[in-house]
């Protein structure tokens, strides 16, 4: 199991957006410099942050916004909103042997622990909210455009 990489851009997305906010216009291609990745991916996961309901498009100098503040979008919002992973997290393989003593088992003595660990990942990751995680470093000029 791997959560993909557009869990991390979303949330390098989400800290450019406040931390450029009133700075510069935020376009997909000014967020592609930051990331390092092509203009498109960004593009498609600002979709999924826009209908998540935690970005704004506009087109000309107002760019992407933030549809909340920092202190009301928690880890858990970006991944629901980004990853395809929808229910359980854990993928069972699909054929163990009934005949087996262990393929006849499997299933019960392992289903409970994995949304154990899933239940416990996903508050966990409620519990921190993009504030938690901001930079606070002062301003500088950006080298990334």
């Amino acid at each position: 199991m791997q959560v993909s990489s557009r869990f991390t851009i979303a949330v390098h997305i989400l800290t450019c957006i406040d931390y450029f906010a009133g700075e510069h216009t935020i376009t997909s291609s000014f967020l592609a410099s930051s990331v390092g990745v092509n203009p498109v991916i960004i593009r498609q996961v600002i979709l999924q942050l826009k209908a998540a309901g935690l970005v704004e498009v506009f087109r000309g100098k107002k760019g992407i916004t933030l549809s909340r503040s920092l202190e009301n979008i928690t880890l858990y919002d970006i991944y629901e909103a980004v990853e395809s992973v929808k229910g359980h997290l854990f993928r069972f393989h699909e054929n163990p042997n009934p005949k087996c003593p262990v393929g006849r088992e499997i299933h019960s003595a392992l289903d409970g622990k994995l949304d154990e660990i899933q239940e416990a990942l996903e508050a966990k990751m409620r519990s921190i909210t993009m504030r938690d995680i901001t930079l606070t470093s002062q301003h500088s000029s950006c080298s990334c455009v």
